[in-house]
């Protein structure tokens, strides 16, 4: 990573941001070291965020009354060619389009708001029309007049309309079961209005209009028709105007977003009079384009300083290199953190453990043959996702791992094959012999062979690591802490491996030299740990067992994997005896349907153990993390394509 410091004149400062812009070379830090005027907002960018704002106001309206059907996973997105620009250009384009049809889809949207309110007054009309449709009265009775007062209403105690033995009144009950609800009707002197208004549990229904109830209802029911008429009508329009103009509303928002952005991006120069300063940070092998890009675009009159930043420093953004293959687990590294500039990338060896421990713990023929071919499928069908290509890749890669460890271990849908196929549960998918191994190896029934192989392949991750954690203290420069931290583990294994094989597994036998230098090699690592951490080191030991220790969920998760399908095959072979005749049907829909919600659980738990193995265990012994992603200054274009 290189540091880059620009100084140009201010007439140069748009057509060289317009071409960093373009190129994406140089991501562009604030500086807050210098005594000197940052500069502010630029004006322009007021200009194109108003513009953005009204474009995408107008986007979400239209989208919201656009009824397409979405397609799962769909990643096609339509691009409109454009030419390059002028800004003013830009601005004129934007301007014609919201000319034509903002103040009518404005306008439009109102009308919708008007319907709806509308609708639901009528509707909370027709609700109450629908409980005076019991008693079918004309509206206009409904009022106080000289000598009479007629009220209607919901009541929940029909008790307390007996307040008075002249006033009249008939009730129909409305509420579901012991719900406690009627309609009434209520018919008394005018001269008892105060009375009737101290009824308690009585809700008054007010409705104006005149005319029987029964007619009113139909001419209520048929406003509301009209009004969701006239508003599906106005949707119509709406929805046809979005795929008309879609493509064009998208693209002049973008290439608002893309100059409201160049704009900002001003906010983190540094001003003077007649000047822009500006630093960043650039790729080693982009250093000679920069120069060529501010040459050109200055006609060298300006200042440029672009200077190599050593390996032990921490301030750079950091750019992951890794072969093709490995950039798709780039993902997961980041999911824990972005390494900082001064560590190791470990992206690869991640990768290569994920595979293998992802592979080793569902460890299944049959279901690493479905992962791999469900990721071929994604990958070519959604190949213009970038994110689903990512994990499409990774799953062909963990479906092939898993159809190698299934055939290493003897299982092909856990043992569907001697099953169902070979009729005896007790043959092997094959028989071969390979530099002395016998394969396939019956994980079932040698749990305890398995068991030694995680355990192994566990001490040589974790020393991995160790390894990893030297190199990363060699490169900072931190040498002295290298046999304190490292090499003192290093020691204690090789020393107290050789001595309790010897003397409380029985493994070997060990004398004279090799004796002296297991003993040597365990009092060395031992004093050195206590040494850094004093009594709290009995705990870094411990810990490190723990860890160690700590790979054999490759064996249980192995074996989980491989006694469910186990389980799912017995049962799909006792269905028939259970169901007759349908049972035979039945067989092959339950172990599809099993198998693959086993696939689904297995794989799941593979792969967040798969990644505990590393961000925990592994990460534990070198990794810190906590740098910042390399993101350059570039044009993000989705619904655009420039042409020259």
């Amino acid at each position: 990573m290189n540091k880059v410091t620009i100084m140009i004149q201010r007439k140069d400062s748009n057509s060289l941001v317009k071409k960093l812009h373009e190129e994406g070379l140089l991501e562009i830090e604030r500086i807050n070291e210098l005594d000197i005027s940052e500069e502010r907002m630029h004006p322009d960018v007021e200009i194109f965020a108003k513009y953005e704002l009204r474009i995408s106001r107008i986007i979400d309206i239209l989208k919201n009354y656009h009824k397409e059907k979405r397609r799962f996973f769909s990643t096609d997105f339509e691009k409109k060619k454009v030419k390059s620009k002028s800004e003013e250009e830009k601005i004129k384009e934007a301007e014609e389009i919201l000319s034509e049809i903002e103040n009518e889809v404005l306008t439009k949207e109102n009308e919708i708001k008007y319907l709806d309110a509308k609708i639901s007054e009528l509707e909370e009309k027709l609700k109450k029309l629908e409980y005076l449709s019991i008693f079918d009265i004309d509206i206009s009775w409904l009022k106080k007049t000289k000598y009479t007062i007629v009220r209607c209403g919901l009541c929940t105690d029909i008790e307390a309309l007996k307040i008075n033995d002249e006033i009249y009144f008939e009730y129909k009950k409305i509420g579901k079961k012991k719900e406690n609800l009627w309609v009434a009707i209520i018919v008394a002197h005018s001269s008892l209005e105060k009375e009737i208004s101290q009824i308690k549990n009585f809700e008054e229904i007010h409705i104006e209009g005149e005319g029987r109830v029964s007619e009113v209802i139909k001419k209520v029911r048929n406003e509301i028709q009209e009004k969701k008429r006239e508003k599906k009508e106005i949707e119509e329009w709406l929805s046809n105007l979005y795929k008309e103009r879609r493509i064009d509303l998208l693209a002049i928002k973008e290439e608002m977003q893309i100059e409201k952005e160049r704009k900002e991006i001003y906010e983190k120069f540094w001003k003077t009079n007649y000047t822009y300063l500006i630093e960043g940070w650039c790729l080693s092998e982009n250093a000679e384009k920069i120069e060529k890009i501010v040459e050109e675009v200055t006609d060298g009159n300006s200042y440029l300083k672009i200077e190599k930043v050593s390996r032990d420093s921490e301030k750079p953004p950091v750019h992951l290199k890794n072969p093709r293959w490995a950039k798709t687990f780039e993902m997961l590294l980041e999911f824990f953190a972005t390494p900082r500039y001064n560590e190791i990338n470990p992206t690869i060896f991640i990768g290569i453990s994920i595979v293998m421990f992802f592979s080793l713990m569902l460890g299944d023929a049959g279901y690493g043959l479905v992962i791999f071919l469900f990721s071929i499928f994604a990958y070519i069908k959604f190949k213009k996702s970038e994110a689903i290509r990512s994990w499409a890749i990774v799953g062909t890669i963990v479906g092939l791992g898993n159809i190698i460890t299934g055939l290493i271990f003897n299982s092909f849908f856990g043992d569907f094959i001697s099953r169902y196929i070979y009729k005896d549960t007790t043959k092997l998918l094959y028989s071969a012999n390979i530099f002395g191994i016998e394969l396939p190896i019956d994980a079932i029934h040698k749990p305890i062979l398995i068991l030694s192989i995680t355990l192994i392949i566990g001490l040589i991750h974790l020393n991995l690591g160790i390894i990893l954690g030297i190199y990363q203290n060699i490169i900072r420069g931190r040498k002295n802490k290298i046999f304190e931290e490292h090499i003192s583990f290093i020691l204690l294994e090789i020393g107290a491996g050789l001595l309790i094989g010897e003397r409380i597994l029985h493994l070997w036998e060990i004398e004279g030299a090799i004796l002296y230098l297991a003993i040597i090699f365990t009092i060395i690592g031992l004093i050195f740990i206590f040494k850094r951490k004093g009594p709290m080191g009995f705990f870094d030991i411990t810990g490190f067992m723990g860890d160690w220790l700590s790979y054999s969920r490759i064996l249980a998760l192995g074996l989980a994997t491989t006694g469910m399908a186990m389980t799912i095959n017995i049962f799909g072979e006792i269905i028939p005896t259970i169901i007759p005749f349908v049972g035979f049907i039945l067989t092959p829909i339950v172990l599809i349907i099993a198998h693959f919600a086993n696939i689904i659980l297995q794989s799941l738990g593979a792969g967040i153990h798969s990644l505990r193995l590393q961000y925990v265990e592994f990460f534990n012994r070198f990794y810190e993390g906590g740098g910042k992603k390399f993101i350059p200054f570039r044009i993000k274009r989705k619904y655009t394509e420039e042409i020259k």
